[in-house]
């Protein structure tokens, strides 16, 4: 499975040298993954056109057991990458519109007294479901939002005082418009360091499209998608991602990118050491889907910006001079040195 990595510089070995990667034979162990996610992707992209990058990202934070943000402008199909995903896996999904009015209770249930029995009695809410598509999450409130905190990092819901485990799989993907836009609450740093990874759609070409038209004229596409794995085939998968290896090298070669950020005077927070654990996860389910039962500095220089970027904080200097956070990481992952070779593969 292929992704795209352009943009920043490369370094390590190339993939096919082992076999694994486009061009080669995936891992023996890793074959039923890297089948299994072709055929989830396929589906997808027959509802989003022209997005496979979004797409095998999507996979990569599902198959690392992290959570997904997707900011773009209303109208590029963020819901719908969440929904198709969601229908691709035969699991439980759950679809949260948040807005102003939306209460903490809304999302993780409420205690309600049965008379019959003479108890309280616990109705799980919307977030006790395998895949949870939260919609325009920054239209809620902060206190709503954080209500999603406890679920996202600790896979279970406390209400009076009592503990409830959520189900693995369990992956939360929200979608929110930019802070610019009217009527929305930017996410507390506490919660953004949640989601593993960010993306942004973007406009389809001209072509995908003209494409677009022609599908959604014939039919709705989302509404003909059909699951092609179930929850102990992600389950399965995600045990497999865990068997992939990562050298010590690859593992430095992590904590440096990240102490970069640290250290640059253009960002005034840096990524958390959470970031570091999220990016050697990604990195483990990014090469697995390449069919590469080790990683690459590679991957983690593919998974750097969707994965720190949203974590970062740009300094007043670098406000004034319009530059994101990804450009500035961009820039330091060209400086941060790449281990020439990577040991014990």
């Amino acid at each position: 499975m292929s992704i795209d990595t352009r943009g920043v510089g490369h370094g390590g070995r190339d993939a096919s040298e082992d076999g694994g990667g486009p061009g080669g034979r995936a891992a023996p162990a890793l074959r039923p993954l890297t089948g299994t996610a072709e055929r989830i992707a396929a589906g997808i992209e027959t509802v989003i056109e022209g997005k496979p990058h979004a797409v095998r990202l999507a996979l990569t934070v599902l198959l690392a057991e992290g959570h997904l943000l997707i900011e773009d402008v209303p109208g590029v199909g963020k819901t719908m990458l969440a929904k198709a995903l969601g229908r691709s896996v035969d699991c439980s999904v759950s679809r949260v519109q948040f807005t102003p009015d939306l209460l903490p209770s809304d999302i993780t249930g409420v205690s309600a007294y049965n008379q019959r029995v003479g108890a309280f009695e616990f109705k799980p809410g919307p977030v006790f479901a395998h895949i949870v598509v939260g919609d325009e999450i920054n239209r809620a409130s902060p206190k709503t939002q954080s209500a999603l905190l406890e679920c996202m990092e600790e896979r279970q819901v406390t209400v009076d005082g009592h503990t409830h485990a959520l189900e693995r799989p369990f992956m939360v993907v929200a979608t929110q418009n930019p802070v610019e836009m009217e009527g929305t609450y930017p996410l507390p740093e506490a919660q953004r360091d949640r989601f593993m990874a960010r993306i942004s759609m973007g406009y389809p070409s001209p072509q995908s499209e003209l494409d677009m038209l022609d599908l959604h004229t014939a039919a709705t596409p989302l509404a003909t998608l059909r699951p092609v794995a179930t929850a102990a085939d992600v389950i399965a998968m995600i045990e497999a991602v865990r068997g992939v290896h990562v050298s010590a090298a690859v593992r430095r070669y992590a904590i440096d990118v990240v102490t970069a950020t640290r250290r640059s005077p253009e960002l005034r927070l840096g990524a958390s050491p959470r970031a570091t654990l999220h990016l050697v996860r990604a990195a483990r389910a990014f090469a697995a889907l390449e069919g590469r039962d080790y990683a690459l500095p590679d991957d983690l220089q593919a998974l750097a910006v969707p994965v720190l970027a949203h974590r970062l904080l740009p300094a007043p200097e670098s406000q004034v001079a319009q530059r994101t956070t990804a450009q500035i990481l961009t820039d330091l992952l060209h400086r941060v040195p790449v281990p020439d070779r990577v040991p014990g593969q």
